[in-house]
């Protein structure tokens, strides 16, 4: 590999986050999450955990769809949709109609006492969270805050008069405890109240939490419950050891005076896990204080840096980079939107992807939800549950290609924990076998439809989605095992829909009712819909989904009745087809669409996850998702963007993929609390790099780092090889931007059971290696170039030797 300069992968910034929550940074272990503000007297630092969700499991089973299901297929069938939607709301909604949410757990509120006696004599009566709580700012100096992606660390460093400050936080997955260490230049300066609070920050009496108590020296506990039915029990723990001075507890406040330094250790639990949460926090909160300070953060560090650093990407020179690295993220931000180049700045949106993955989703973890795990709000937007029409998946995107299967794990739990109510439903609302989920779920794996929504609510591939995740992790790993535990699932999901579509009127086999997700059309009598007789989603994902249920049942030796059929149906599913205006069309009919940029672009599935659309093995059907992209245009959510980004690398157009990768990190103000995209409220990225929906939403996070990933490797077709056996088709920098001329990268995946790494100087492939981990075939494509390789485990090809 030739030698590129190397990233400090740091986000930095001269300023507190003062009360704006997009502006504080995230640390999490996978079950614990924490903001880090940075503010300097009064800091707020604030808190999640993965399973603390209001209410309990229900069946929310309509026992009137399977009888409604026909007269709602013939409204559909005649074109008479005002009816078919009356209706749906009523025989297809869950009942009640709406799943749980996700809710914060609390915030630990500091006020600090500067040690500096002038400070102490100059701060304001009316302190505010940062800053503007001194009368006299320039008494504050060298304040710096940064989040290191290499050490999962968010650090916050500062001179207030004549002493300096620093604080560490982190959330170890080894220890399970937000660990915060402060210390100062001074012996005796660190005195501070620090309290625990639950509820609406807006709120003066609404306090969501049972009791807040004193539980042992240096110690406080907060239990409490969530509202609803069977509403889980949850229970906090802080405690606090300091090096010298004097810790005790005074009501609900933990008090420190004149400490040299001191380490805070929060622990929490709810009863979707514990059978006793107190009991649980206590242990913990024990174990950390025992094992200490140093052990914990050398522990935490080793077991992140064996994820995090399996793979690096270098873009941009040497000089450019020490330049733009001295200047903080937000300026960075506020640059690129200016028409200044940093690829670097790319590079670390590419690595802070990773990071929220690695801090989000861990074995053990529920997975990633639409906040990750990071939520402030009691009723957050659309729930903060799991959105399985586009944002969940897209949430595990880069868990494969970014070398962090391990973190797709939570996934495939709760796709395990989703059958059960999954076969329920198919057999009860629509007499059918196997399983089915519709466009949400939860963490009770609530598999009904929610919301009443008709152009969301009442769409039936959810599962059918999901359960692709499993393929793509054997497809990476190559191992049988994990097959057969991944294969009843992708068996329940295909027999769900043979027993489900229906013919329509030209014989073809289709999902009825259907949506292609939110988006309006208009039917030649002028009635407009969502709901349809199929779509073309539809029918690209059970297109996949048949295959890989088949090739699944062939690798296991099972099923050949089963696999006869999925062929049989697989055959007869509508195909991709193009449009009046050269589009590919949307509806298995050239329908009107009311909203031509709608932010869904649902049917380019095919292109993107999908494998069966490229430019070159269908250049037809290419060409038409490039009409179908222009036509829908650039703008778009944040999580729209990204998903833009992908379709165009799959389209070999590295640079209109990097001018929307720039689109998606124009910079949006971080006290945009817009509920929705418009104009207005353009999507893009927020001071602390979280995507904009707007809101906050990390499928775009995640989704952009996948992309990214994208441009510089593909693996997702398979080529027969000269035996005839098909081969995974690994294309090296197949969307490369003009603008990322020089860089490498290394430890990506690829599918087969391959792990790369590239380097190119002024767009070209200079050197790299492909490495086998399992021991298999592959066709490595650069250009118009290919090569069959065959490598044995353990196995490396210097890629310089190949073209």
């Amino acid at each position: 590999m030739s030698q590129q300069p190397a990233a400090s992968h740091k986000l930095w910034y001269r300023q507190p986050a003062e009360q704006d929550w997009n502006r504080a940074l995230p640390i999490g272990s996978g079950r614990l999450g924490a903001m880090i503000f940075g503010n300097v007297l009064h800091e707020r630092v604030q808190l999640n955990e993965d399973s603390l969700w209001n209410g309990g499991p229900r069946d929310r089973t309509n026992p009137d769809t399977l009888r409604l299901l026909p007269e709602i297929r013939e409204h559909l069938r005649a074109g008479r949709l005002a009816q078919a939607h009356a209706m749906a709301n009523d025989a297809l909604a869950g009942i009640p109609d709406s799943m749980r949410n996700y809710e914060p757990l609390a915030d630990l509120l500091f006020d600090f006492d500067p040690a500096d006696s002038v400070v102490s004599s100059v701060i304001g009566a009316n302190a505010g969270m940062g800053l503007t709580s001194l009368r006299d700012p320039s008494l504050l100096t060298d304040y710096r805050r940064e989040l290191d992606l290499e050490t999962a660390t968010a650090n916050v460093s500062y001179t207030l008069g004549s002493v300096t400050y620093r604080r560490w936080h982190f959330a170890s997955a080894v220890d399970q405890v937000v660990a915060i260490r402060l210390e100062a230049n001074r012996p005796g300066s660190i005195s501070f109240h620090v309290r625990m609070e639950r509820g609406p920050r807006n709120s003066y009496s609404s306090r969501y939490a049972d009791s807040i108590r004193a539980c042992a020296p240096g110690s406080l506990l907060m239990l409490g419950g969530t509202g609803g039915a069977n509403g889980l029990q949850f229970a906090a723990r802080l405690s606090a050891a300091a090096e010298g001075g004097r810790v005790e507890t005074i009501g609900e406040t933990l008090v420190v005076e004149g400490a040299d330094a001191v380490t805070l250790y929060l622990s929490a639990a709810t009863s979707f896990r514990e059978a006793d949460p107190a009991h649980a926090v206590h242990q913990t909160a024990e174990a950390a204080l025992a094992k200490g300070w140093s052990a914990i953060q050398a522990d935490h560090e080793r077991d992140y840096r064996a994820l995090f650093g399996r793979v690096d990407l270098q873009l941009g020179n040497s000089d450019d980079l020490v330049l733009l690295e001295a200047l903080p993220t937000d300026e960075r931000l506020q640059r690129l939107h200016q028409g200044e180049a940093d690829p670097a700045l790319e590079a670390l949106y590419f690595q802070f992807g990773r990071y929220l993955l690695i801090s989000a989703s861990r074995p053990g973890s529920l997975p990633a939800n639409l906040q990750g795990i990071w939520n402030q709000d009691f009723h957050p937007a659309w729930g903060s549950k799991y959105t399985i029409n586009i944002n969940t998946e897209m949430n595990y995107w880069v868990a494969e290609v970014g070398n962090l299967a391990e973190c797709h794990r939570p996934l495939f739990d709760m796709i395990h924990r989703m059958a059960e109510p999954g076969r329920h439903a198919a057999k009860v609302m629509y007499g059918c076998r196997g399983m089915v989920t519709h466009h949400n779920t939860d963490i009770w794996a609530d598999v009904c439809p929610t919301d009443r929504n008709l152009g969301a609510s009442y769409w039936y591939m959810g599962a059918a989605w999901l359960v692709l995740h499993l393929w793509e992790h054997f497809a990476y790993r190559a191992g049988t095992a994990f097959l057969s535990e991944a294969y009843p699932l992708l068996r329940d999901a295909s027999q769900f829909f043979l027993d489900y579509l229906i013919a329509d009127d030209k014989g073809r086999l289709v999902v009825s009712p259907s949506s292609s997700p939110e988006n309006v059309y208009r039917l030649p009598n002028g009635e407009t819909g969502t709901l349809c007789v199929g779509c073309s989603m539809d029918s690209q994902i059970l297109d996949v989904l048949f295959r890989r249920t088949g090739e699944a049942a062939a690798v296991l030796g099972v099923d050949p009745e089963l696999r006869a059929e999925l062929e049989s149906v697989r055959n007869r599913l509508p195909q991709p087809s193009i449009g009046s205006h050269g589009q590919l069309m949307e509806w298995p009919e050239d329908y009107e669409e009311l909203e031509q940029q709608h932010r869904h672009v649902s049917h380019l599935f095919a292109l993107y996850p999908g494998d069966q659309i490229s430019p070159n093995h269908t250049p037809s059907l290419a060409e038409a998702a490039r009409t179908t992209l222009e036509r829908r245009g650039d703008d778009g959510t944040g999580w729209s963007m990204a998903w833009k980004i992908a379709f165009w690398a799959r389209l070999g157009d590295g640079d209109h993929a990097h001018q929307l990768l720039e689109k998606l990190l124009n910079p949006v103000g971080a006290d945009d609390v817009a509920t929705s995209f418009s104009a207005s409220h353009p999507g893009g990225t927020y001071p602390n790099l979280f995507c904009a929906h707007p809101p906050f939403q990390i499928d775009g996070n995640f989704g952009g780092a996948a992309a990214i990933a994208e441009m510089l490797l593909q693996s997702h077709r398979q080529v027969p090889s000269s035996s005839g056996a098909a081969l995974f088709e690994i294309q090296l920098l197949p969307a490369l931007p003009t603008k990322w001329a020089s860089g490498s990268v290394s430890g990506l995946r690829a599918r087969g059971g391959f792990e790369l790494d590239l380097c190119w100087k002024d767009g070209e492939l200079t050197g790299g290696a492909l490495r086998s981990v399992t021991g298999t075939a592959c066709v490595l494509r650069y250009g118009d170039r290919s090569r069959e390789v065959t490598l044995q485990p353990g196995e490396s090809l210097a890629l310089d030797a190949c073209f």
